[in-house]
C-alpha cells in the first residue's frame, strides 16, 4: 500500500535576479514586479500559488528588491484616497493580494551564484518537508494553474515532480530539458535531465517550465553541488542527483506559457491576458487591430 505523500505548503519564489534580459526597465523596478496588462508578474504567481494550496511562500531577493515586500504590505495613505473617493472595487483588489499574516517570509541570496543557490538559501524557512518552487517570471494562463496541476499529480504519486511542456527540437538547446522513459498521459516518468543541451543532443522536446515540487533531500545536494551551465549552481543538476535515490515524475501540463523575462514574453503576455479579459478584451482587440 501506497503511504499518503507529506502535505505541500511552501513554495519558494526565486527573486533575487536582475532581469537583463529587459534592461532598461528594470534598471529601477524588479523585473517582477513589470507589469501584464493592470497588475505585476508577481500577483500572477502568487495567485497561482494560493490556488494549489500554498500556505507559505519563500521570497529569496536580493538587492535593490524591497519594492516586491511592500507590495504585499498596506499603503495606508493610497488605502485612505480610495476609501475616500469610494473606489471600493480597486481598493478591494488591492486588499486582496496582501501578505496574510505569517504567510510570506523574505530571506537574501547575497551573491549571484544561480538558481540552485537561491532555493537553497531557502533551506532553513523550508525545514524537513517538501515543496514547491516556482519560477517568478514565468506566467502560465492554465485553468487550473499549473501548480495546482502538479499538486493533483503529486497527491497521487509523492515524489518529486517538473512541470513541462513541448517545444521545437531545434530550440532545446535554449531549455533544460528531461530525458523521458515511459509516459501514461501527460506524466512522464523520468530516467534524466540536461541543462540546455548542445543543439542536436537533447533527449526530447519537453522543456522544463518553471514549476517544480520537489523534497527536501534537495537541499544537501545543493549544498555540495558544483557550478554548472552559465558557471551558476545549476538547480537541474542538483535534481539530476537526487534522481539517483528518487522518483521524478514530469507533467505536460495544460496552459500557455508566457516568459515574461523576455522582452517579447512580456509584450505576447500583455495583449494575450488583455484579449482574456471581460473588462478589457473588446477594446483590446480593437487597438491591436488598429496597430495591425
Amino acid at each position: 500500500m501506497t503511504s499518503t505523500p507529506a502535505r505541500l505548503r511552501k513554495a519558494v519564489l526565486p527573486v533575487a535576479g536582475l532581469g537583463t534580459r529587459v534592461l532598461p526597465g528594470t534598471k529601477t523596478t524588479p523585473k517582477e514586479l513589470l507589469n501584464v496588462v493592470d497588475r505585476p508578474i508577481l500577483s500572477y504567481i502568487v495567485e497561482e500559488a494560493r490556488e494549489a494550496g500554498i500556505e507559505h511562500i519563500v521570497f529569496v531577493t536580493g538587492r535593490s528588491k524591497e519594492a516586491i515586500e511592500d507590495y504585499f504590505d498596506h499603503q495606508i495613505e493610497l488605502e485612505a484616497q480610495l476609501e475616500a473617493k469610494g473606489k471600493t472595487e480597486i481598493l478591494a483588489a488591492m486588499n486582496a493580494e496582501l501578505a496574510r499574516p505569517g504567510e510570506m517570509s523574505f530571506t537574501r541570496q547575497m551573491q549571484p551564484k544561480g538558481l540552485g543557490h537561491a532555493v537553497w538559501c531557502a533551506r532553513d524557512i523550508i525545514g524537513p518537508e517538501p515543496f514547491a518552487v516556482i519560477l517568478p517570471d514565468v506566467i502560465v494562463d492554465g485553468q487550473p494553474g499549473a501548480l495546482k496541476q502538479l499538486v493533483e499529480v503529486y497527491a497521487e504519486t509523492g515524489g518529486n515532480l517538473i512541470g513541462v511542456e513541448s517545444v521545437d527540437i531545434e530550440q532545446a538547446h535554449k531549455y533544460g530539458i528531461v530525458d523521458p522513459a515511459a509516459r501514461d498521459g501527460n506524466r512522464i516518468t523520468m530516467k534524466g535531465m540536461v541543462e540546455k543541451p548542445a543543439p542536436g543532443t537533447a533527449p526530447s522536446n519537453l522543456s522544463i517550465a518553471g514549476r517544480y515540487i520537489l523534497q527536501p533531500e534537495i537541499f544537501d545536494l545543493l549544498a555540495t553541488q558544483e557550478r554548472g551551465a552559465g558557471n551558476e549552481i545549476q538547480l537541474t543538476d542538483a535534481m539530476a542527483r537526487l534522481m539517483d535515490t528518487q522518483a521524478f515524475t514530469a507533467v505536460e501540463y495544460a496552459g500557455v506559457t508566457h516568459d515574461c523575462g523576455d522582452k517579447i514574453g512580456l509584450l505576447r503576455a500583455n495583449v494575450a491576458l488583455a484579449l482574456k479579459r471581460a473588462d478589457l478584451g473588446e477594446a483590446a482587440r480593437a487597438a491591436v487591430s488598429a496597430l495591425l
